[in-house]
């Protein structure tokens, strides 16, 4: 079993995962330098050559990481009129959470596992789909599981940051790391990891049923700000301090 595989759906339904699969371009950076042909020539200086990268396959085969092709199908036919119509993301906007999807390495051909968080019920839903077949084969869907944040959840926790009271002090270290005041989230890079509530925790005991998450924000400019000490609630749109 894939060791990445941690979030078990219980009564003997799959483990899922919410590794994002990537496609990786391949790059060549050739430098060779040439010896002048006369005496007292000026060597050609070394040069370097960035080609473009190799086009990605519309479809992959065996094993192979599903490709951007394969994904925007993949999305299209887990997307179901009545989880779209029923379920919301982190904004509030119709339709659920997309966090992730990748090949299903238990099943036959190329068979995709999307993931999707439904900020409405607090239930993660799993997609298997067929992709050669074109449709959807099994959907599963469980409450108090936590995967890692999409991308838009992190901007979103950002901005319930910056817009709450709590933020003070993360403004601050802005200000000595930039030398310059904080306005807007413009430029700001976060970085979103999921919280679970400990036993002890009195600043976020219900993390974990809802969900919530940690930021690290690098600036423009390259420096890391650490707030791990605020909890975002993406669930309840509140910021909390660890106690």
């Amino acid at each position: 079993m894939d060791r990445h595989r941690k979030w078990g759906w219980g009564l003997g339904i799959a483990t899922i995962t919410a590794v994002t699969a990537f496609g990786l371009a391949s790059w060549q950076a050739n430098a060779a330098p040439s010896t002048p042909s006369t005496p007292g020539a000026t060597a050609e200086q070394p040069r370097v050559s960035n080609p473009s990268p190799v086009p990605e396959a519309a479809s992959g085969t065996g094993s192979d990481p599903l490709t951007g092709t394969e994904v925007d199908k993949a999305r299209a036919l887990a997307l179901t009129p009545q989880l779209a119509a029923n379920a919301t993301d982190v904004t509030g906007k119709a339709g659920p959470e997309y966090l992730a999807a990748e090949l299903d390495v238990d099943g036959t051909g190329r068979q995709a596992e999307l993931y999707y968080y439904d900020y409405r019920t607090g239930k993660l839903f799993k997609q298997v789909v067929d992709l050669k077949a074109g449709k959807l084969l099994k959907s599963y869907s469980a409450t108090g599981m936590q995967p890692p944040a999409s991308e838009q959840e992190a901007k979103a926790a950002l901005d319930l940051l910056v817009n709450d009271p709590l933020s003070a002090e993360f403004k601050e270290a802005y200000r000595k790391a930039t030398g310059e005041q904080l306005n807007g989230t413009a430029g700001l890079v976060p970085t979103a990891h999921i919280y679970t509530a400990k036993p002890a925790d009195k600043g976020a005991s219900q993390c974990g049923k809802s969900r919530c998450v940690q930021l690290i924000v690098k600036t423009g400019d390259g420096h890391f700000i650490n707030v791990t000490d605020l909890i975002v609630d993406l669930s309840g749109r509140q910021v909390a301090r660890l106690k």
